[in-house]
């Protein structure tokens, strides 16, 4: 079973997610574990406090690195015979792909890293976190969202998560570089009545296996 933590100030935004659908269905096979931790749990002072001012001046408050050292050491500790990767996520990062899913899929235990503010000690990503990621070149509140779209994609690629093991085959970003053909479903015709029409390319109905295959791969798109 692989186990994902999550460590952040805001655990109870992750936990419905991670207990949903795939990723809830994953933990019920016990596949995968998916822990939430609150990062102000391992705060050094009383008042829980995990951030401050940055040094040099300017706006906003800075994530300390002292209780993310010490999260992630509590979990390493506990994860000894584990492989582990400590992933801290950023927007300046490196961007995310499904190669990297693929990469991280191999790890026995992955923790990451959740900021928030105005960032984190980079001290952080120095000596704490493995690698940091990114999903894309824009700016997030925190480190949640990101954390479980990577989550998302580790745990699709975890043997018996999905059902059809032709799903994961045929899916976008693949090695080859090309993204999914379309996929159509009922109604063969929809807003007939309208006298629009839109109609399921009649190839796909034909019952032609050989002509549909070819159909796909022609109407499969190279990734930009």
């Amino acid at each position: 079973m692989k186990t994902f933590h999550i460590v952040t100030i805001f655990p109870e935004a992750v936990t419905p997610y991670a207990e949903a659908s795939i990723l809830g269905r994953a933990q019920k096979k016990k596949l995968a574990k998916i822990i939430a931790h609150d990062l102000r749990e391992y705060a050094d002072n009383k008042h829980r406090k995990v951030d401050d001012s940055p040094y040099g001046g300017g706006a906003g408050m800075v994530m300390g690195v002292q209780a993310f050292d010490r999260a992630v050491k509590k979990v390493r500790g506990k994860s000894r015979k584990s492989k582990i990767r400590v992933v801290l996520t950023s927007a300046s990062g490196k961007r995310f792909t499904q190669a990297d899913a693929k990469r991280l899929s191999e790890y026995d235990t992955l923790i990451f890293l959740c900021g928030r503010y105005e960032g984190v000690d980079h001290r952080v990503e120095e000596f704490v976190a493995d690698e940091a990621l990114s999903i894309g070149d824009y700016v997030l509140t925190g480190g949640e969202l990101p954390a479980l779209v990577m989550i998302d994609a580790i745990v699709r690629l975890i043997p018996g998560v999905l059902g059809n093991v032709e799903t994961l085959a045929e899916e976008s970003h693949g090695d080859d570089g090309l993204l999914e053909y379309p996929q159509y479903t009922k109604p063969e015709v929809y807003k007939k009545e309208e006298g629009v029409g839109w109609k399921v390319p009649e190839v796909l109905l034909s019952g032609d296996h050989k002509a549909i295959r070819k159909w796909r791969i022609e109407h499969m798109k190279k990734e930009a």
